[in-house]
């Protein structure tokens, strides 16, 4: 059990100490919360963002989904969701749909939603489908401290909801 190296590097250079949780192979964040038996607020979800600007990191917990319209908004730039191969080409060491939700050591700027700020524990992919980083709510804090802090997530629809065009793309108002 290891983590990729990039997220390594980033964590020793920035003092965070850590743990690492092995679970069974999972493919959502939902499920892997419910494999280490954390609370999905308290998971950390990557949802990769494009726009005319590149790539940006939304940084959302687990039991809610990104809210494009807030993130086009405080971008002022249409978004759309990104694709999981146009991620695996940022993420280069991360096994597709278990990215890490640290930006900065991949050069992707990131956004975070202010309910995982107000966590104790903050748990996230550790580059595989089968380990969780641990990390104290104050390290977590302190490694998002320079990224924008907003609400940019909502409740999830109920599976049986059509889909808004505005889940998958934001064009502006």
């Amino acid at each position: 059990m290891a983590i990729p190296a990039t997220l390594y590097h980033y964590l020793r250079r920035n003092g965070v100490s850590y743990d690492l949780i092995p679970h069974p192979k999972t493919s959502s964040s939902r499920m892997t919360a419910r494999a280490t038996h954390v609370p999905e607020a308290s998971v950390a979800k990557a949802v990769g963002i494009k726009r005319n600007k590149g790539f940006v990191l939304a940084v959302i917990p687990a039991s809610r989904e990104v809210a494009l319209r807030g993130v086009g908004a405080l971008l002022a730039d249409p978004v759309c969701l990104a694709t999981e191969r146009e991620l695996q080409g940022l993420f280069v060491d991360c096994e597709a749909g278990a990215i890490p939700p640290l930006g900065e050591p991949y050069g992707i700027r990131t956004i975070v939603d202010r309910q995982l700020l107000d966590q104790d524990d903050i748990y996230f992919e550790g580059g595989d489908h089968r380990t969780v980083v641990h990390l104290k709510g104050g390290a977590f804090r302190q490694l998002m401290d320079k990224v924008p802090h907003r609400n940019i997530s909502r409740q999830p629809r109920s599976k049986g909801a059509l889909s808004d065009p505005g889940d998958v793309c934001y064009w502006g108002a």
